[in-house]
């Protein structure tokens, strides 16, 4: 059976006092014994990764991180190691957002050798991906997508793949208020699997979590869940307020 999850990306918000309480809220809200196949992860900034790790303790909430470099150590100022994660009891790293990409140049090679050092490290990564509007608009997005898949991820031997959550964003549905539709979703997922399939086994392409990320609200998380190659969602402005993500989190 696959892994339910529902992940909330908080980017660059919540100073150390918000994120501490939001984290509260979120375990009152939310109940151990109704979310016995469900992951529910928060992804604070670097800064408040630890306060948040001792936060969320004794709770269902996994606190991962944004990002992570995939050097060791060295002169890469701003930048944050593995060891830096793995020593605040940080397990998962989100890779490849569409905002990585786009904003800090993050090629698939990069995500590649990072997606190996998160590996070497033990640690897991939600590994995200998904076309421009534009791919869509000229009927590119499968291309787009498999090549994304293929030159970061088929490299990897098929156990690497316990290690390893996909996220399908469509760009052109994050934080426009466009979302794909349950259907387009579907689609996209179950193409996924096929091509995972091809590269590797079905074993492989079953137990794949994959989440869809794009605009997902309380209004429309159901319908998107209730699909059956949809295994949750990665959540932007949605996972900022606990009415919301909490909503969207019974709706897995």
């Amino acid at each position: 059976m696959r892994t339910k999850i529902v992940a909330g990306n908080w980017k660059m918000n919540n100073d150390k006092k918000e994120s501490k309480a939001l984290i509260k809220s979120l375990k009152k809200a939310i109940k151990k014994e109704s979310l016995k196949n469900t992951r529910v992860i928060v992804a604070p900034t670097f800064v408040n990764l630890s306060s948040s790790v001792k936060a969320a303790k004794d709770s269902k909430i996994e606190v991962v991180a944004q990002n992570m470099h995939q050097a060791k150590n060295g002169a890469y100022t701003g930048e944050i190691s593995a060891d830096m994660l793995k020593a605040i009891d940080v397990k998962t790293v989100i890779l490849g957002h569409s905002e990585r990409r786009t904003y800090f140049n993050e090629t698939d090679e990069t995500l590649a050798a990072k997606v190996d050092a998160i590996l070497e490290n033990d640690l897991e990564t939600i590994f995200c991906f998904g076309e421009l509007l534009e791919d869509r608009k000229s009927n590119n997005h499968f291309s787009v997508v498999e090549s994304q898949l293929k030159n970061a991820l088929f490299h990897l031997e098929a156990a690497a793949w316990k290690s390893i959550v996909l996220a399908y964003e469509p760009v052109w549905a994050i934080g426009t208020g466009e979302t794909a539709s349950p259907e387009q979703a579907q689609e996209m997922h179950a193409f996924i699997r096929s091509i995972i399939e091809k590269q590797y086994n079905a074993s492989v392409a079953d137990t794949v979590s994959i989440l869809y990320g794009g605009s997902v609200k309380p209004g429309n998380a159901e319908e998107i869940f209730s699909k059956p190659d949809v295994d949750g969602g990665l959540i932007g402005g949605a996972a900022l307020k606990v009415e919301d993500f909490t909503a969207i989190i019974k709706a897995i």
